[in-house]
């Protein structure tokens, strides 16, 4: 992997921004502004997404981001079809061929979050135990199963998603920041601007049942 080191765009003195983020950042911020207009065309901007995460991981030793891409890729699949292929019950009232927004009950919400501390918890233990070199091993699987947790949400077209999206895109500045990045907070920031305007769509979305 080391040719992605030789295109490098220099940024903030002796702080490289390599190719591959470039890229990566780019492809996220599209797929994600889709997402919150409800475009479907989002995953298929996130299929690329997904690959180019995985190169971007690898680089950076991020582990457990990087082994879960996989998984990453199958959710993106699911919430392609469900988006897509709607139950009766589900039909957009905008739209009969697509999936409406909806909402996740309050025991539904309680059963998330602790699903993200235990799986958070663990897999952090796993990764400290066989990957060493990972510079922050837990704070790495928290945004790992944050953000898998998101797409999950994101993929049955639940308004809670986006809370997710934005305790990730808080964490993820946070981690970022940690490890030395100067790019990818900046980026982060914008996710968090988009998190927070689709919020209020997909919630106007849900009143009309669109």
């Amino acid at each position: 992997m080391e040719w992605i080191n030789y295109v490098v765009f220099s940024f903030a003195g002796d702080r490289p921004v390599l190719l591959i983020d470039i890229i990566t950042s780019l492809l996220g911020l599209t797929c994600v502004f889709l997402a919150g207009r409800n475009s479907k065309s989002n995953f298929w901007v996130g299929y690329f997404y997904t690959t180019a995460l995985f190169f971007m991981f690898f680089n950076k030793n991020l582990y457990a981001s990087l082994l879960l891409q996989p998984v990453s890729l199958a959710i993106n699949i699911l919430g392609h079809w469900r988006w897509t292929h709607p139950h009766n019950d589900e039909k957009s009232s905008a739209d009969s061929s697509a999936l409406k927004v909806s909402m996740l009950s309050w025991a539904e919400r309680l059963v998330v979050l602790l699903a993200v501390f235990v799986i958070a918890g663990v897999w952090g233990w796993l990764l400290d135990t066989l990957f060493p070199q990972d510079p922050h091993p837990y704070l790495d699987s928290c945004v790992t199963v944050l953000i898998l947790i998101a797409q999950f949400l994101s993929a049955l077209k639940k308004w809670d998603c986006w809370v997710a999206w934005l305790l990730v895109n808080i964490t993820q500045i946070i981690l970022h920041i940690s490890v030395g990045h100067v790019f990818m907070p900046i980026v982060c920031a914008l996710y968090l601007i988009n998190g927070l305007w689709s919020l209020a769509g997909w919630f106007s979305l849900y009143k009309n049942k669109a």
